[in-house]
């Protein structure tokens, strides 16, 4: 049996190619497909099936593209509802790709019709050797009960089939039995996904929070308690994946713009996205611009802090740089951008246009202020649980999602400071706030843990670290 797991770090997201005697499976392929298309003829398989595990909310699928390009039938849990030709399959079902057999189990609980498949190499074993396991149980977490795919079904119903589903179904395989998620940290998809992106069952049942014996209340309640919101591009997606999405090729391509262009559709309320890195948006932009930049999770957070009808102008360092933007806008479902700024800031200095910039703040220099008790705002976009375990003193928490509609309760006139965790989400924030008329901005540039590694005083939990798991966030 060959077997690959495709890891797209910005989204979290796993995917997997499964070949055997010529014959190939992709499950939960993401939107641009061409790295299965590819895998499979260096291995000299026909990929056969695309098997999704659920209908995704937090990405858009290539499921009908790469069907297209292959002649591949997609396969979906008979509960899906997908308005496309596909194989619906119910619990105990197989199919076989050469001497490899993919039993599917009905796991709902992240959303209805989930399915997880058991792998089995029937030239190894007779026995099951891995479990993909979609969005119902990541490693050491499980999948959320309250995402969009649950329409219908409260959170508290949903979490009941998570539980039934962990422990009647994944938790009676063998321990030796690994396991293969379509998520990894980061994802919104659970609340604690630990970094690794395999595990075996033994594993899971020893350290995962959430299959420690207990009740079915018990759980329920775990499940449903303090859950993060989603992103409202979450229903969205979903439904995109149930219709499947129009071909990447097909997509129209962004046009080259002049400065002056650029300027009169800014404003006319084109949102200007400035996907670079924030010290570069620091030093310079476009007045009103929105600070994304790609070097994070760039899709998540464009899915998060755009409305997926806005008309979108792209400035980037490079025309690589709008190519990638493009296709990862694409991958949560954002189709709508209408071009870029050809030779980038450089031709709107050039073409006499005012340049907006953002002070980047070392954390010595925020210190000094608050030493010298200068009046200063300071607003902390992390999540609460990030918050909540060291800030910097009198520092407020707004997490980024939210900070457009919060940011009222803050004075535009004071001089602000914004802070995350490395610089990246506060950098955002900080366009989000210069797009509201805050007239004094710095953008603390370092993780709040390089606040506390300079000895500086901490409100809040313990001095341990707060950097995000990726590092950039």
């Amino acid at each position: 049996m060959y077997f690959k797991q495709f890891y797209l770090g910005c989204l979290a997201h796993a995917s997997y190619l499964i070949g055997s005697a010529g014959e190939a499976v992709v499950v939960d392929p993401q939107r641009d497909v061409d790295q299965y298309i590819a895998e499979a003829e260096a291995q000299d398989l026909t990929i056969k099936y695309i098997i999704e595990t659920h209908l995704h909310a937090d990405f858009v699928s290539g499921h009908r593209e790469l069907a297209r390009r292959t002649g591949a039938q997609i396969v979906f849990g008979h509960r899906a509802g997908a308005t496309f030709p596909h194989l619906p399959v119910k619990e105990g079902e197989e199919i076989t790709i050469g001497t490899v057999i993919l039993r599917f189990l009905e796991t709902p609980g992240h959303t209805p019709e989930g399915i997880s498949i058991v792998v089995i190499d029937t030239e190894v074993s007779q026995q099951p050797q891995k479990l993909l396991t979609g969005d119902t149980l990541f490693i050491g977490d499980v999948g959320r009960p309250d995402l969009v795919g649950s329409k219908g079904f409260t959170a508290e119903q949903m979490a009941a089939m998570l539980y039934d589903s962990l422990n009647e179904k994944i938790l009676k395989l063998d321990d030796s039995v690994e396991v293969y998620p379509a998520h990894g940290a980061g994802s919104m998809c659970g609340r604690n996904i630990a970094k690794e992106t395999w595990s075996t069952i033994g594993e899971q049942r020893r350290f995962n929070y959430a299959l420690k014996p207990m009740p079915k209340a018990a759980f329920v309640e775990m499940m449903t308690t303090d859950l993060p919101e989603a992103p409202a591009y979450f229903s969205h997606d979903a439904e995109m994946n149930r219709s499947g999405a129009t071909a990447l090729e097909e997509l129209p391509r962004p046009a080259e713009l002049k400065a002056q262009e650029v300027f009169d559709l800014s404003q006319q309320g084109y949102v200007v996205l400035d996907v670079r890195p924030a010290a570069a948006f620091g030093a310079g932009h476009v007045s009103g611009a929105l600070n994304i930049g790609l070097s994070g999770q760039f899709a998540s957070w464009a899915g998060s802090l755009l409305a997926l009808d806005a008309p979108i102008i792209l400035v980037a360092e490079d025309l690589a740089g709008v190519d990638e933007a493009v296709m990862r806008l694409a991958r949560v479902g954002i189709e709508n951008v209408k071009g870029y700024l050809g030779g980038g800031m450089q031709t709107w200095s050039e073409a006499g246009f005012p340049i907006a910039t953002i002070a980047q703040m070392p954390p010595d220099e925020l210190q000094h202020l608050l030493e010298e008790k200068k009046a200063l705002q300071i607003i902390d976009v992390r999540r609460p649980a990030e918050y909540q375990t060291g800030h910097v003193p009198s520092a407020l928490n707004v997490p980024l999602n939210h900070l457009k509609e919060q940011a009222k309760q803050f004075d535009k006139s004071q001089p602000t400071a914004v802070i995350c965790a490395g610089g990246y989400r506060s950098s955002a924030a900080s366009s989000v706030l210069a797009r509201q008329g805050f007239a004094q901005l710095y953008n603390i540039v370092g993780c709040t843990q390089g606040w506390i590694n300079a000895g500086y005083a901490v409100e809040g939990g313990s001095q341990q670290a707060t950097c995000s798991q990726t590092g950039k966030e």
